[in-house]
């Protein structure tokens, strides 16, 4: 499918001479195809978009509780209208009265290898895969439910691994302040004491 018709829902619902969001006019620089992205969005509600590339755009679910590294927890993922690959590097503020109006930030980023054929595993309803994030990894599945909504629900599931984390919660913390607060502090050299004079006899 060609890549205005994947966007043509994307182009449809946004005025690019209001919002800083991407047109995706301009292509994006040569990119693998294995990268993702998740966003902090905080718009009417607060929730985290999930963005795998798959081909020429990203596959996008909206997830309002946020990705969890808990196998024992089930997030609603709802399928949003694919974004151009330039989204990915995006972050900013979306005006009032444009859709989606709030602060979009980046909360996580790497790459991702799906098990097989992305597009038939998305057109059946599950799609398996492994993410090497900053902050989410290991194996992870979606899987469409049939749910009634006007828009595809999936869950988004993290299987049992290495990188599994019991209890884990999707914080409101941006890619870059996170990677601050992980930092290892620098330690200042101590003060070597001044020589002291040799005592008098």
């Amino acid at each position: 499918m060609a890549v205005v018709s994947r966007l043509a829902r994307y182009l449809k619902m946004r005025d690019f001479g209001a919002t800083p969001e991407p047109s995706g006019a301009k292509a994006a620089r040569a990119r693998r195809g294995d990268y993702f992205v998740v966003h902090l969005h905080h718009a009417s509600h607060r929730h985290f978009d999930f963005r795998l590339q798959v081909g020429d755009t990203l596959r996008s679910w909206a997830i309002p509780k946020g990705p969890s590294l808990d196998p024992a927890t089930k997030r609603l993922a709802v399928e949003v209208e694919d974004h151009p690959l330039d989204y990915g590097r995006f972050e900013g503020t979306i005006p009032e009265g444009q859709y989606g109006a709030g602060r979009v930030w980046i909360w996580d980023k790497g790459r991702w290898t799906p098990e097989g054929d992305p597009e038939a595993a998305l057109k059946a309803g599950r799609l398996s895969f492994i993410l090497k994030g900053e902050r989410l990894s290991g194996r992870w599945s979606l899987v469409r439910t049939r749910m009634s909504g006007r828009q595809p629900q999936w869950l988004l599931l993290k299987s049992r691994d290495e990188a599994a984390v019991a209890g884990d919660e999707a914080d409101d913390t941006p890619l870059s302040k996170w990677r601050s607060a992980r930092a290892p502090k620098r330690k200042s050299a101590p003060r070597r004491a001044a020589p002291r004079g040799r005592a008098r006899r």
